[in-house]
């Protein structure tokens, strides 16, 4: 991997301008700046620009462009084999073909690594610009955020493969630090009785969705909700208070029967971004990567993308504005899932939100669903929107001990998609695709003869 990485680091010496081409989720926007910053440190010409995904109009759009090369960052793998007269480096982390090596393409898969929780695409990316100069060990920080972006911490609530190489370059680099702490989201900027109700993986029993329920739990703790006129957050509490609501969340999960693993999980890595103002969305990975989502997925990319080149002052406050409309987005969009109802099948769960919901936004609220009450968690769950040219947007989640099982949602998602003239891609956890309206029946009974080829013996 290493010599790979000095490969593509040489190939991007030897050129004069260079095109970042990136996704638009949290691990994009952290690639494409990173690779962004690289360049510009270089004194490289370069230009940038974020997509949904990587469809022909984009690919017919660069044929004519004639760049002297192209940076593919998080996405890229699937077209690896094609279009050489495209001159490209590709640094991704997504499941990819058979055919998908080449000395221009650098991708945990081709080593033996698992791209869903040993590498992101932007630690993929950060590995390059580290290859090009030891310097830039400073951008690992934006790595990490890509990479709990992307839930890479969720299978074993830390970071694992080289990630925690990427770590130590940033604890190094006197960027990052890291603390064993409380997994749920929000630790710096939610008031407490939020933290607790929007609270899932796991879910707090007969708290977590209930405001009352997390009042009347603190209360009983005799932990103070309010600071003077302000909500307390959990970076306020004390250490005794702290370890109070820990404890007794952990006792409430055994208690009613969750296990020690599930109940394990509300301990985890958290990652600090250790320059960033603590009480800030910048602070904690988690929520960084939170307020990059809030830009890109609503086509305003180059706001994160500043936010992560450094600026705290015009685009953060854009980045804030913006992150209130996609926490309220998303209220509304789990709110829309849960009235359209789970409908269930042999293999598969799966809602339709048509028009209801963002295609930017639909994978995560999927995921979001699958950390509710509402959901068997012994079926991968599916989520559909439209989108704006007219097609289907695909989003599949399911759970770790689904994909212990052998469930592949890339392999499958793909598949299906490809006998669909759709387009298709992911993890083994998390995939999507994108396929033509009125085929969402035919493809969920693709999906299902896929699945039950993976986990039927």
């Amino acid at each position: 991997m290493i010599q790979r990485a000095n490969e593509l680091a040489d190939i991007i010496r030897k050129s004069k301008e260079i095109h970042i081409v990136t996704h638009i989720d949290a691990d994009g926007i952290t690639a494409g700046a990173i690779a962004s910053e690289t360049l510009r440190r270089l004194g490289k010409k370069y230009s940038i620009e974020c997509i949904k995904q990587l469809d022909e109009v984009v690919i017919n759009k660069l044929l004519t462009e004639s760049h002297e090369l192209v940076w593919f960052t998080d996405l890229g793998s699937g077209i690896s084999a094609q279009y050489p007269e495209i001159k490209k480096i590709i640094t991704d982390h997504h499941e990819c073909p058979p055919d998908c090596d080449a000395p221009f393409h650098f991708n945990p898969h081709l080593f033996g690594r698992d791209g869903s929780y040993e590498l992101s695409g932007a630690g993929a990316t950060y590995l390059v610009s580290k290859a090009l100069d030891l310097k830039n060990r400073d951008l690992s920080g934006l790595a990490i955020v890509g990479a709990i972006g992307d839930l890479q911490d969720r299978k074993f609530c830390e970071l694992r493969g080289m990630n925690t190489e990427i770590v130590k370059d940033g604890k190094d680099a006197g960027v990052l630090q890291t603390i064993k702490d409380i997994r749920y989201f929000g630790k710096e900027t939610r008031p407490l009785i939020k933290l607790l109700q929007y609270a899932s993986d796991p879910l707090i029993p007969g708290v977590s969705g209930r405001e009352d329920a997390c009042v009347a739990l603190l209360q009983e703790l005799q932990i103070r909700l309010k600071e003077g006129d302000a909500w307390r957050t959990w970076v306020d509490l004390d250490k005794e208070e702290k370890r109070k609501i820990i404890s007794t969340i952990i006792q409430m999960l055994l208690s009613k029967g969750f296990g020690y693993q599930a109940a394990s999980r509300v301990l985890g890595e958290s990652y600090i971004l250790c320059k960033e103002e603590e009480g800030t969305e910048l602070h904690e990975a988690k929520e960084f990567a939170t307020l990059l989502n809030s830009t890109a997925r609503y086509g305003q990319y180059e706001v994160g993308l500043q936010v992560c080149l450094g600026d705290r002052g015009k685009w953060l406050k854009e980045a804030l504005n913006l992150l209130s409309g996609h926490r309220h987005n998303l209220v509304e969009g789990l709110q829309f899932a849960r009235e359209e109802k789970i409908q269930k099948r042999t293999h598969l769960q799966y809602f339709h939100a048509g028009d209801g919901i963002r295609d930017t936004i639909i994978g995560i609220v999927t995921n979001m669903m699958l950390n509710t009450e509402d959901v068997d968690k012994e079926l991968p769950l599916i989520g559909f929107a439209f989108t704006e040219n007219g097609d289907v947007k695909v989003s599949a989640r399911a759970t770790q001990s689904l994909v212990d099982r052998g469930l592949d949602l890339a392999a499958v998602l793909t598949r299906a998609a490809k006998e669909l003239n759709g387009v298709g891609g992911g993890h083994n956890i998390a995939a999507g695709a994108t396929i033509p309206k009125g085929k969402e029946e035919e493809f969920l009974q693709i999906v299902e003869r896929e699945i039950k080829l993976q986990l039927v013996p």
